[in-house]
């Protein structure tokens, strides 16, 4: 089978791409490389790599021929970068997204699953959070996730093509590599691997839903086996996990102590979120299979392998940690 995958070199998108091929498919990746790595991917004779912007209507058009599956990955990540440039922001998230969804429906692609976010929630009324639950973007990449969503919904209507919206909460994992655009378990791992202090926005009892990528690929996977994964769904831990708790998690499977300091709120940031994963084991079966401890650890190694021995690496940026949900 002949899938497409935008975004495919980035985090999620190269290790959906290392199952796909694992399972015998043959993969094309659409990837402008702003922030995925070459690297990230394994020399394959069934994979093939188009470097371009899903903005360009004959690059996607490219990526896309021949795909009966098309996963929807690549995207502008980040609250902080969306508020930074929202019109940017919302070129990739939305316009780009219907480049890709035209040009699926025209090459008559079986169906796209398509990445979300948990961003579009807001700030939760009831916990845990279900896909019913109001829908209150607090930024402008939320927006444009909710918007991407609206999108593909009506494109399914009108073409019959299947859609399938996943609603990510906070991933982390292989290839997750450490950057100030909102991924904060590499903050916290390189920071703590160079002994310096960590931002606690506000008091830190805030919670988070920590979901490990491979528990995202496989839900993705399961999404497309599955005639009744249309519409939206939530793929998390169902679990939340405080910013305080996974400091004090990480800093004990490393092993070293951990410092840190108090800084006020954050713009956009919410104060709970976790998950309901019922309607996702309901249409496709999913269940997470990856408990936290165990998730950071092999994070944690993996980071560790990848990075030069402390003291070597380069300074940080003097900006702000962002806790992306």
């Amino acid at each position: 089978m002949h899938v497409t995958v935008t975004g495919g070199a980035g985090f999620i998108g190269s290790n959906l791409v290392r199952e796909l091929l694992r399972e015998g498919a043959s993969v094309t990746v659409i990837d402008d490389f702003s922030t995925g790595r070459a690297d990230n991917l394994p020399p394959h004779p069934e994979l093939t790599v188009i470097e371009g912007d899903i903005r360009d209507e004959d690059a996607v058009r490219r990526a896309v021929r021949g795909a009966r599956i098309v996963f929807h990955l690549a995207a502008s990540v980040g609250n902080q970068r969306a508020i930074d440039d929202p019109i940017g922001d919302s070129e990739i998230n939305i316009i780009g997204t219907m480049r890709v969804l035209l040009a699926a429906s025209e090459q008559r692609a079986r169906k796209v699953i398509a990445s979300s976010s948990a961003a579009v929630y807001g700030e939760a009324r009831a916990l845990p959070i279900a896909e019913k639950a109001a829908l209150m973007p607090r930024t402008p990449y939320a927006a444009s996730k909710l918007a991407m969503e609206f999108q593909a919904d009506a494109l399914a209507q009108l073409t019959g093509i299947e859609v399938a919206c996943l609603r990510y909460f906070n991933v982390y994992g292989q290839h997750q590599h450490f950057d100030l655009d909102g991924n904060v378990i590499p903050i916290f791992a390189r920071r703590m691997l160079e002994d310096e202090p960590i931002a606690i926005y506000g008091d830190g009892e805030q919670t988070r839903d920590f979901i490990h990528v491979d528990d995202v690929v496989a839900a993705n996977l399961a999404a497309v086996r599955s005639s009744r994964a249309q519409g939206v769904f939530n793929v998390a831990s169902g679990v939340g996990v405080s910013i305080n708790e996974l400091v004090g998690l990480m800093g004990a499977l490393l092993q070293r102590p951990v410092s840190t300091y108090q800084a006020g709120p954050r713009r956009g940031d919410v104060r709970h979120s976790y998950a309901d994963i019922n309607a996702a084991w309901r249409a496709f079966g999913y269940r997470p299979r990856v408990p936290l401890k165990d998730g950071l650890q092999r994070y944690l190694a993996w980071f560790q392998d990848l990075a030069p021995p402390p003291g070597r690496l380069a300074p940080l940026a003097h900006k702000e940690e962002p806790l992306h949900v």
